[in-house]
């Protein structure tokens, strides 16, 4: 390595250690966003390429996130997440004093796959509709979701949740008015790339997959629900829920 490289690795490093203990000491709050590069180059005097290197090392560490077109924040504390009878995405971040959005990516009417038929008691090919998207806590992506509903006991579902952006809503728009969790899978994976751009991690980031079936008030079900939680991002609090 060259006295010119060591030098700059010096430099990036010694603008990181600097952020961090910025951060660490309170001037950068979790959820905020830092200077632009121009600003954050301007105070270290130096180029835009080195603060990019210092930028990235936190990122690596889990200290900040960037967002496309937004700019780099400080990573917020890990939200609390309960999972129990009743899983409700919006009540469960407002409940972890941050405030919840969606943003979905995807609705589908297409045949079943035999493991989504099983869990919704469903034959082979029969008509669901597929629902994917990214759930966020003070707009920082938190988990990656699909949502599968029979589309024959719900036609209307995807122009509803396209109106209403809710899928409990939704789904008492179509009739269910309450629903409760029949079974809970739970798994830790590993981030894929078009996972990890979704959830603006790096590929390979640690993850929790889980699966869930939902059921109405007779036992039926109502959907078959993947999310996948960005590891570091959310406490999963296993726990028995009120009737």
């Amino acid at each position: 390595m060259t006295g010119k490289t060591l030098a700059a690795k010096a430099l990036w490093t010694s603008i990181s250690e600097t952020l961090r203990h910025d951060i660490g000491a309170g001037h950068y709050r979790p959820g905020d966003k830092l200077p632009t590069e121009a600003a954050l180059a301007a105070r270290f005097g130096v180029n835009r390429h080195t603060v990019r290197h210092a930028l990235a090392a936190l990122a690596e560490a889990g200290v900040v996130h960037s967002r496309r077109g937004a700019g780099v924040f400080v990573t917020a504390r890990p939200t609390d997440y309960r999972l129990g009878r009743r899983v409700r995405f919006h009540q469960n971040v407002l409940a972890a004093g941050q405030t919840p959005s969606r943003r979905i990516s995807r609705v589908e009417t297409r045949p079943a796959d035999a493991e989504e038929a099983r869990a919704l008691a469903l034959r082979p090919g029969d008509a669901v509709h597929v629902v994917e998207g990214v759930s966020l806590a003070d707009d920082q992506p938190l988990a990656a979701f699909r949502s599968i509903f029979p589309a024959a006991r719900f036609p209307t579902l995807p122009e509803v949740l396209r109106e209403r952006g809710s899928i409990t809503q939704a789904l008492a728009a179509c009739g269910v008015a309450d629903y409760t969790r029949a079974e809970t899978r739970l798994t830790a994976t590993l981030a894929d790339p078009v996972q990890a751009l979704a959830l603006q991690l790096r590929p390979g980031a640690a993850l929790l997959r889980s699966v869930a079936v939902n059921v109405d008030a007779g036992g039926v079900p109502v959907e078959l629900g993947t999310t996948w939680f960005a590891g570091d991002r959310v406490t999963l609090t296993v726990a028995a829920d009120q009737a």
